[in-house]
């Protein structure tokens, strides 16, 4: 069940890795890589001629001791992404900069616009589809339906979305979008068990889309992932630079699935994401604790918990890392102390909360990122949604070279001076959305993450 805030303190945050990630056979990148991966040339940019080696060592230690607060390194939980593939290869400022794909998809002026389109309407003539827009949670032996509740507005996706990719258009896709019959569904579909077929019309084309029923009984219906990011492919336009479809139902990539949230084809610069798991009524079902959700999920008491039901324990160097006073971690657990438990919660601006970071997420995939394996990173894999929420909403340091490189300096032209400012100027953008949505856990926590992390840029 989902747990009251109140009931842990959040006394101390865990700025490193748990232990399980040692266990499990993961390597964070040291002070020194990690300073590394933020450069065009791939060195450490406090190594000087002459310099001793020790003398840089503890330099990079001390800079990131002094980020770790702001950047905490990832989780890496029991279940979680990192902890099933924990050799992950890393993507430095370097490689992504040096990627033969991005030839291809650099944005420019004639080619800058992220377009978002709109969950397709359901036509009359498959209006059996409605049945799989809401979800059904067990309640003992019992299977009721939830409550209805409308899906996150696509306005305020795109308006988040604008706010952070600043400096790019994001605009909802033009023309209008349905579900129709197609000509193979009566024939192929045998029974409610049988993979099933319906139509995505988009404009003149219609592109064939396979359903079958939701493995784990949460969804009536299930949409193929695949078969969705081909329609996608059939609707970029020569002004896209990417687009992303968003889908109200569940999906399922392949046979072996029981669900897929989103995915990006970052080769075609298309993805797709649906709403339907993020819906707050399936928090007991995806075990998610309310409590300790993003920030709080850095909270040192609940990792040593997690760790401690697989036998670990925070070794003893590792344990007095930890953040009990200032920074913009701290600012944003503070900021939500508030919101003592999911039922204060608005249930639609928690589901909206709750999809943006996958939306952006995809769409960095779109411009190239890969998994982020340096920090706790929007652009971290996951592996359950417990994970997903688990994760912040900001860029890293790495990745935020990324994505202020490819806008400021590829796009607009500015020099390393210019790419500060807009850095700075893309804080204030995020922030601003965050303070009109601050009834909202998450972004009552990242808008003082937000402003906390400027106060410190202003500083230095």
């Amino acid at each position: 069940m989902s747990r009251s805030r109140e009931t842990c303190s959040h006394e101390a945050l865990l700025l490193e890795p748990s232990a399980y990630a040692k266990e499990v056979g993961y390597s964070w990148p040291s002070s020194d890589r990690r300073l590394a991966a933020t450069t065009k040339s791939g060195r450490n940019p406090l190594i000087r001629k002459g310099q001793k080696v020790e003398d840089v060592e503890k330099l990079s230690e001390a800079i990131a001791n002094n980020l770790s607060g702001t950047f905490p390194g990832p989780l890496i939980l029991p279940g979680d992404e990192l902890a099933l593939d924990p050799k992950d290869p890393p993507q430095s400022f370097r490689s992504w900069l040096n990627e033969g794909l991005r030839k291809n998809r650099k944005l420019n002026r004639k080619c800058k616009t992220l377009y978002v389109a709109i969950a397709p309407e359901i036509t009359s003539s498959v209006s059996f589809m409605k049945a799989g827009l809401q979800p059904s949670v067990r309640k003992g032996s019992r299977v009721t339906a939830t409550k209805s509740l409308d899906p996150p507005s696509p306005e305020d996706i795109i308006k988040y979305t604008g706010a952070f990719y600043h400096g790019l258009l994001v605009e909802a896709f033009p023309g209008s979008f349905q579900f129709v019959p197609w000509d193979e569904s009566k024939k192929s579909r045998k029974s409610d068990s049988d993979t099933g077929y319906v139509g995505l019309l988009a404009g003149k084309n219609s592109t064939r889309i396979r359903y079958r029923p939701s493995p784990d009984g949460v969804f009536k219906y299930q949409l193929n992932l695949n078969d969705l990011i081909d329609a996608a492919i059939e609707m970029l336009t020569g002004d896209a630079y990417s687009l992303l479809l968003l889908v109200n139902h569940d999906m399922y990539e392949d046979e072996d699935d029981v669900f897929c949230c989103g995915r990006a084809y970052g080769a075609d610069r298309v993805a797709v994401v649906s709403t339907a798991r993020y819906h707050p009524a399936l928090d007991d079902h995806a075990n998610i604790d309310f409590a300790h959700m993003w920030p709080t999920s850095h909270c040192k008491s609940y990792v040593d918990q997690l760790c401690g039901e697989e036998g670990l324990r925070q070794d003893t160097e590792m344990a007095t890392r930890v953040a009990n006073t200032s920074g913009p971690l701290r600012a944003a657990v503070e900021a939500i102390r508030g919101f003592e438990n999911s039922a204060l919660e608005d249930p639609r601006g928690l589901w909206f909360s709750r999809i943006t970071r996958t939306v952006v997420h995809e769409l960095g995939h779109c411009l190239g990122f890969a998994h982020c394996v340096y920090y706790a990173c929007a652009m971290q894999s996951s592996s359950c949604m417990a994970e997903d929420l688990r994760q912040p909403p900001y860029l890293c340091p790495v990745c935020l070279g990324k994505v202020s490189h490819a806008i400021a300096c590829e796009l607009e032209g500015r020099d390393e001076a210019g790419k500060y400012e807009y850095v700075k100027d893309r804080y204030r953008s995020i922030a601003d959305f965050c303070d009109s949505w601050k009834h909202v856990g998450l972004f009552a926590g990242y808008g003082a993450w937000l402003r906390a992390r400027l106060e410190q840029l202003d500083i230095t």
